[in-house]
């Protein structure tokens, strides 16, 4: 008999990879689970249902309808151990780490005595200075306590780069098990696919903005770059209130996406970007500079912040002038750029640290 790989997903929004994940995670991972034609596990989904409110504003899920979601997701895994359904080896996949629901599926299967696998997906946390907890709620105590719990209720706890790993141990240190950390990526093999349509098309003067629009993202600098190119579109996108069609259109008609960005443990605006053709221009920083070739960085700290960046500004006038006016040039780079990158929005790593752990 198979193990079941149960995907405990993140609330999808429509505009973000999270909607992505809903439709191609599962059929990915089961895919996966296929060895020599012999079915290692069977996947099933447990979803929160529909968000309840819109996404607060600047991040990317509701402060309020996240717990409803997580809460709905609780009463399945709870009905699923009351009615005997979850058997040793199977495994639970949580989509986002930072789902408090992970330290009551470990009271169930520890007092009930069935020996699950378990593993989380970081995105952020209050770890991280520049994200909302970062920001809101910082170093209190019950949240990095909370932090350290679910990260020690993961058998894996996946993070996407170095950078990210980093950064989540320059808090907690020598409080982490390093057996439990897995550097992956995120599996997102199906953006080549989804984005062929919007490959070749003709070239305009476009340059995107493809962020949330929050301190962290730096938007500011953006807007103040676009008053000295006035021959130049310079677009924030979540201006334009765009569907996902028309965001990747303009993607694949725009000739640079661009960032600033003081908090980015992946990016996968850029590397949309550079599927579709469009240069992404990004800092020396962050997750940044292990994934994008010398070509698409500049250095770090002409936008370390807004002040540092109106004394540098001649010199970011001067990296986009360049790419814009030798965009040809450029666009001979972007397979280089993408060797580099792919691997990262790959599951195969994701993929087999699941399977071997199913096999064991």
């Amino acid at each position: 008999m198979s193990n079941t790989v149960y995907i405990v997903d993140i609330e999808a929004v429509d505009t973000r990879y999270t909607a992505q994940w809903k439709k191609y995670l599962p059929d990915q991972l089961q895919k996966a689970l296929m060895s020599d034609t012999i079915l290692i596990g069977e996947v099933e989904v447990i979803s929160g249902g529909e968000v309840p409110q819109a996404t607060t504003p600047g991040a990317f899920l509701n402060f309020g309808g996240t717990n409803v979601y997580k809460s709905n997701q609780l009463l399945q895994i709870a009905e699923l151990f009351c009615s005997g359904k979850v058997n040793d080896g199977d495994y639970f996949l949580y989509t986002d780490a930072w789902n408090p629901t992970v330290i009551q599926l470990k009271y169930m299967s520890e007092l009930l005595g069935i020996k699950v696998h378990i593993g989380g997906m970081w995105h952020a946390g209050s770890y991280d200075p520049q994200d909302f907890l970062g920001r809101l709620i910082g170093e209190k105590p019950w949240v990095r306590n909370a932090e350290l719990s679910m990260f020690d209720c993961y058998d894996h706890n996946y993070f996407a780069t170095d950078f990210h790993v980093a950064l989540f141990k320059k808090t907690f240190g020598d409080k982490v098990d390093d057996d439990k950390i897995h550097v992956v990526g995120w599996p997102m093999e199906y953006l080549e696919q989804e984005l062929k349509p919007y490959m070749g098309l003709e070239k305009e003067n476009i340059i995107l903005f493809p962020h949330r629009i929050a301190p962290e993202k730096q938007p500011e600098i953006f807007r103040d770059l676009a008053a000295e190119f006035p021959d130049y579109k310079f677009i924030v996108c979540q201006d334009e209130e765009l569907t996902k069609d028309e965001y990747h259109t303009l993607l694949g008609k725009a000739k640079m996406v661009f960032s600033a960005n003081l908090q980015e443990t992946l990016g996968i605006s850029a590397y949309e970007g550079a599927l579709v053709g469009a240069m992404p221009i990004v800092p020396n920083r962050l997750s940044y500079t292990e994934m994008y070739p010398a070509e698409a960085k500049y250095p770090s700290n002409i936008t370390e912040d807004f002040e540092s960046y109106l004394k540098n500004k001649n010199l970011m006038i001067a990296k986009i002038n360049d790419v814009m006016h030798n965009n040809s040039t450029y666009h001979v780079h972007l397979p280089e750029v993408l060797a580099k990158v792919s691997p990262f929005f790959s599951g195969q790593r994701l993929y087999e640290t699941i399977k071997k752990a199913i096999v064991s």
